[in-house]
């Protein structure tokens, strides 16, 4: 990840409502044609995409909270394609500062 994209901030867009799905059992993306059931790897993910941290943050407390220092590479590059990937969803987009 280049410098850049490490301390680039996601948040989510406007149409999308992230939230724990109690009927489901997991943490959905909510928008106005339906819902996306997640992963309880990409629920950890997107739980942290507040608009205040960044995504070294981001992958930083992953780390602290599942990761053997063995794992960090994969956590770290782990976080960074599902959150290009959630960009490319439309789901999250770069806080403009």
């Amino acid at each position: 990840m280049s410098e850049r994209e490490s301390m680039s901030i996601p948040e989510f867009a406007p149409t999308f409502r992230f939230q724990w799905e109690e009927a489901q059992n997991c943490y959905v993306v909510l928008y106005p044609e339906g819902m996306v059931k997640l992963s309880q790897s990409a629920g950890e993910i997107l739980r942290r995409c507040d608009g205040q941290t960044t995504v070294g943050g981001i992958v930083a407390d992953l780390e602290r909270a599942f990761g053997a220092p063995e794992a960090a590479a994969d956590i770290k590059k782990d976080v960074e394609t599902f959150i290009e990937q959630a960009k490319k969803n439309g789901w999250l987009r770069d806080k403009q500062r």
